[in-house]
């Protein structure tokens, strides 16, 4: 059974493309955006396969 790790990570509105690009280049696929504290804040989920 394929297991998961999961990261919950800050967005800022201004470079939101490149901290994703970031994170994808890690592995990491985006599962959900959601508004964040403030309207110039995001907050990303991400997950990636757990290395066994």
């Amino acid at each position: 059974m394929q297991k998961w790790e999961y990261a919950t990570v800050p967005l800022l509105v201004h470079a939101t493309k490149q901290i994703l690009d970031n994170w994808g280049e890690d592995g990491w696929e985006l599962v959900a955006v959601v508004p964040g504290p403030n309207p110039e804040q995001l907050v990303a989920y991400l997950k990636r396969p757990k290395v066994a």
